[in-house]
């Protein structure tokens, strides 16, 4: 239970950011995958998404077009396309989440460092199984389609 309540709150703290930065929370963590990872090509921001191919590219487009980020050729390969963020808008993000940061700092400081080690593993490993079931649930959508009455 405390696990689900953390996603809820997860995620509507975050569609209360991307609601402030005019984005829909999907756009926002793509976002946020470019930030964490470095700019990435629109497959390697599907493969990290599990997102299709084509709602990464209408991802990409509305993050363009709201200033976001920019699609640069690759120099090695210029049939790629390489998605860079923008950093100057970056500190427009930075801001939303100052006081959450500042709060997550100073509860973290209550633990000692062999706890925040546990706490980091779960974290890590809990993002790995769910990114793998979220695979799952794309890869299996078609035989999960829920059967209508008739």
């Amino acid at each position: 239970m405390a696990g689900r309540r953390l996603s809820c709150e997860t995620i509507m703290f975050h569609q209360s950011v991307a609601d402030r930065l005019g984005l829909n929370v999907t756009d926002h963590k793509c976002l946020d995958f470019l930030l964490l990872d470095g700019p990435l090509t629109a497959g390697d921001l599907a493969q990290r998404t599990s997102l299709t191919t084509g709602a990464i590219t209408s991802v990409l487009d509305r993050l363009e077009k709201a200033g976001f980020v920019q699609r640069q050729a690759d120099p090695n390969d210029r049939r790629r396309v390489i998605v860079h963020p923008i950093v100057e808008r970056m500190s427009q993000i930075g801001v939303l989440f100052s006081d959450l940061s500042s709060r997550m700092q100073q509860m973290a400081s209550r633990y000692t460092s062999a706890e925040l080690a546990v706490i980091m593993d779960f974290m890590n490993r809990s993002c790995e199984i769910l990114h793998e079931a979220a695979i799952a649930l794309r890869e299996g959508a078609a035989e999960a389609e829920p059967k209508t009455k008739p």
